[in-house]
């Protein structure tokens, strides 16, 4: 099963429980000491016992220099009500640490230094039941948010809109992770656009590992189940999304690619290039590209300006072809329709391994669409 469909999934159920490795937190936070000194950061839907992100936090919290972390659970924790003897019911909770030290004096300032200094009602380091059994949206979770600096977490896949126009609303520097795709919804690419949320440095390519609740249908195309019985699913097209600024992403591409008219087609419908791959970018070439959404793994506000984003059913065609509707076989069925289905399509060519899609009424000559783009120009 693909990212999207377990997204679909996740918002028709509700399995919104997708829990980060520790080792792709750590791949992507320390890249981030500077940005953390003397900050609050806010977990707001971790149930701290679960949660890497509390982990990483709580286990580095004096090497980052932390004011404090606070982490409020997404639901009821049944994990935290039967390892901490302070829960009397199983409610949403918050938990606040404002400092951390080795308590057993193993030379380490750990978890267990951390559940210690909780479970004995230090009153630097607090546990306290939330009135409200809900999630990030909730009354006491917006008044948290209010007063923080930085919020780090894996926020719900069926409310990501939802979640980061709550950020957004309350200016809030941000971490999180999300699928790429989503620079395809129109808010969010708003956002892209006018500067104000862009890719981070871990993770340009491939797929990562999540691990799921034991009640979690495993349909996707990969997982496992490991000695403990834990279940874990890999996904495709995972970013880290955020309005932190750094170095590299002001650094520019190295582009070495010289512009020849018959290596980068038009679109049939619109008469900018398309480049399916970052690395075809050419030096020299100064108007609109049609170019993917991983595009934004390497782009430099400086080098590049945002045009415009294109999805099914955005633009207005320059052209009005009736089409025949191609099976896998590339053999016309009886289904017709005009401009491929409303998508970007240019004339399929040899070297495609991508099968042809449409074939034309009139001419015959097959076609292949393309669906979300962004357009970009280089910058002089």
């Amino acid at each position: 099963m693909s990212w999207n469909n377990d997204l679909k999934n996740a918002k028709s159920q509700k399995k919104d429980e997708f829990y980060t490795q520790l080792s792709v937190i750590e791949d992507e936070l320390k890249h981030y000491k500077e940005h953390f000194k003397w900050k609050i950061v806010y977990c707001n839907c971790d149930d701290p016992y679960e949660s890497n992100f509390f982990k990483y936090f709580a286990m580095n919290f004096n090497f980052l220099w932390l004011k404090k972390l606070i982490a409020t659970s997404y639901s009821p924790s049944p994990i935290a009500h039967t390892q901490l003897n302070i829960f009397w019911d199983k409610k949403s909770y918050k938990i606040e640490i404002n400092e951390v030290y080795d308590v057993n004096c193993d030379g380490a300032e750990d978890l267990a230094d951390v559940k210690y200094l909780l479970e004995n009602g230090k009153w630097k380091n607090k546990v306290s039941i939330l009135e409200w059994d809900w999630d990030f949206r909730s009354e006491e979770c917006l008044e948290i948010l209010k007063k923080v600096d930085i919020v780090v977490t894996n926020p719900p896949f069926s409310l990501f809109r939802e979640y980061v126009a709550q950020l957004v609303k309350y200016n809030k520097k941000f971490l999180i992770i999300w699928n790429v795709n989503s620079l395809t919804y129109k808010d969010i690419f708003s956002l892209v656009k006018n500067n104000k949320l862009w890719l981070w440095q871990s993770i340009h390519s491939w797929d990562r590992e999540f691990k799921v609740p034991d009640d979690y249908p495993l349909t996707a195309s990969w997982f496992r189940i490991d000695e403990k019985g834990n279940k874990y699913i890999r996904v495709k097209w995972v970013r880290w999304f955020t309005n932190l600024d750094y170095k590299e992403r002001h650094d520019g591409l190295i582009l070495y690619k010289k512009y020849e008219p018959n290596e980068y087609p038009f679109f049939e419908n619109y008469e900018w290039i398309n480049i399916d791959k970052t690395t075809s970018i050419p030096y020299d070439y100064n108007w609109i590209m049609w170019v993917p959404i991983t595009f934004m793994d390497k782009y430099s506000p400086e080098q590049f300006e945002i045009v415009a984003l294109w999805i099914v059913w955005s633009c207005e065609f320059t052209k009005n072809r009736e089409m025949f509707i191609l099976d896998k076989k590339w053999e016309r069925t009886t289904k017709k329709t005009f401009n491929a289905k409303w998508t970007l399509y240019r004339k399929h060519l040899k070297t495609d391994k991508k099968p042809a899609a449409f074939q034309d009424v009139e001419t015959w000559e097959l076609y292949q669409s393309i669906y979300a783009r962004i357009l970009i120009r280089r910058k002089k």
